[in-house]
């Protein structure tokens, strides 16, 4: 038997699959998430895609992922939490216009999201990523981070591209950002803390 194999066959040598997804997100209003959860239906019955909308309780726009873990890392939370709460920023507006399909990895499906191209739109957006972006990376969670940030909803996954065009913009108020898990494989997201920002 090889060394590689003589390992793999005592326990505790492979490595744990991720089963955990931390990250921060802002989520709709209950209203807003009605109407996104709608689009999707109707861009899904119109381009003929069979992927399923993203519930209302799950939709969301990520400002910073936090990576997969194999179960929950309790120091990266702390962490990550204690930086949370130093953000110091205004309530804000945010608006989309436009859906899109993001290219698909490899053979994953594409993303069909909603999001706003304009220039300067969802300024307070970029400077919440921004701002809590610093902080954690301060805190030494910098190496979980992408210092790109392109704000969207992801509507649904579908099996091909949609090309860009306009919708009846969708706005809210944005009163918090959370730390959300996110149970790999079992669609359920979990909210772990939430900061508000100031009215």
């Amino acid at each position: 038997m090889s060394t590689r194999s003589l390992q793999m066959s005592f326990g505790g040598f492979a490595a744990q699959p991720p089963s955990d997804r931390l990250f921060f997100a802002v989520h709709p209003d209950a209203r807003a998430a009605q109407r996104i959860v709608k689009l999707a239906h109707s861009l899904r019955a119109k381009h003929g895609l069979r992927g399923k909308p993203i519930p209302a309780d799950r939709v969301h726009v990520t400002l910073h992922h936090l990576g997969d873990h194999a179960g929950l890392p309790d120091s990266l939370i702390a962490m990550a939490s204690e930086a949370a709460a130093r953000v110091s920023m205004s309530q804000f507006e945010v608006e989309f216009d436009r859906v899109a399909s993001f290219s698909g990895n490899g053979g994953r499906k594409h993303p069909c999201v909603l999001r706003n191209d304009a220039k300067d739109a969802n300024a307070p957006l970029f400077a919440l990523h921004g701002e809590s972006g610093a902080l954690l990376r301060a805190a030494g969670l910098g190496r979980h981070l992408q210092r790109r940030f392109t704000p969207h909803v992801t509507l649904l996954y579908g099996e091909r591209s949609v090309a860009v065009e306009p919708v009846e913009p969708i706005a809210w108020r944005v009163r918090e950002f959370g730390l959300v898990h996110s149970l790999l494989g079992r669609s359920e997201h979990r909210v772990l803390g939430r900061w508000e920002l100031s009215p």
